[in-house]
């Protein structure tokens, strides 16, 4: 059993958390490229918002809304994206983004990746 934990333990650390110090270090952003009412659609119509506020540094709170699904949380900006819950938003230019969701499928319980763009209500 000793072997199967120190096993795991060397996966977990040689993949997890390798993959989540990244080389670059975190550093205060520009509020003004992030903050503010995102919206866009997924490819199946389903529209969603995404409210960023509270910029101080590199941490904000956002706001998340897609049709049933409402998430408040606080993330942290990095290389011009930040992750939240099982979705990546990422600054592709001024006042537009792309999201990634894994959605899983309740029928199926296969997941697959929504991509959609994003853009900065003015």
């Amino acid at each position: 059993m000793a072997d199967i934990m120190s096993i795991l333990s060397t996966a977990y650390k040689s993949n997890v958390l390798s993959s989540t110090s990244g080389s670059s270090k975190y550093v205060a952003v520009d509020s003004s490229l992030y903050q503010g009412s995102w919206t866009g659609k997924y490819p199946d119509g389903k529209t969603f918002s995404l409210n960023v506020s509270q910029i101080n540094g590199f941490r904000a709170q956002i706001h998340y809304q897609s049709e049933g699904t409402s998430q408040y949380q606080q993330v942290l900006i990095k290389d011009g994206s930040f992750r939240f819950g099982n979705t990546k938003f990422t600054l592709t230019d001024t006042g537009k983004a792309q999201i990634k969701n894994v959605v899983t499928d309740p029928a199926t319980g296969s997941t697959y990746l929504d991509t959609a763009q994003a853009t900065l209500d003015t």
